[in-house]
């Protein structure tokens, strides 16, 4: 998914025109966003209880949920994002939060009160009560 089009894709998925004025925007409710490959394999789907758009910079989500997808054939799940309540910043294609976060993944499951999320890195940082658990073999971790 195009970085820039994170925040009209979010305005499209409630229904709202991208050149909306973010004080006219009503909070978008239980809503789902999928988005594609240019090959129209799954690439990830946005989730929230509710989005709300204090400015065209920011766009406010409670209970997110992002599920990251392989992005080809396969469909397979990468990465699910969990957290009560995010920031979303499209012009850095960047969410965040400090209400908590629980990041899954098939090798790993780590949760952290204060969490980034950089999508053009595909990078995920954790501050504040972090917990990680590896579920793969750490060979020579301790060298």
């Amino acid at each position: 998914m195009n970085r820039r089009l994170l925040l009209p894709c979010l305005l499209a998925c409630c229904g709202l025109p991208a050149a909306a004025e973010p004080a006219a925007l009503a909070p978008a409710v239980n809503w789902i966003l999928p988005t594609f490959t240019r090959e129209n394999f799954h690439a990830l789907t946005l989730r929230g209880s509710r989005a709300t758009f204090p400015s065209r910079h920011e766009v406010q989500v409670v209970d997110l949920h992002l599920t990251v997808f392989s992005g080809d054939a396969s469909n397979r799940v990468e990465t699910i994002l969990l957290s009560p309540a995010a920031t979303f910043l499209p012009q850095a294609s960047r969410a965040q939060g400090d209400r908590g976060v629980r990041l899954l993944r098939d090798d790993l499951e780590a949760t952290g009160r204060q969490w980034t999320y950089d999508h053009a890195e595909k990078k995920v940082s954790l501050q504040g009560q972090v917990r990680v658990v590896f579920n793969a073999e750490l060979k020579r971790l301790l060298k």
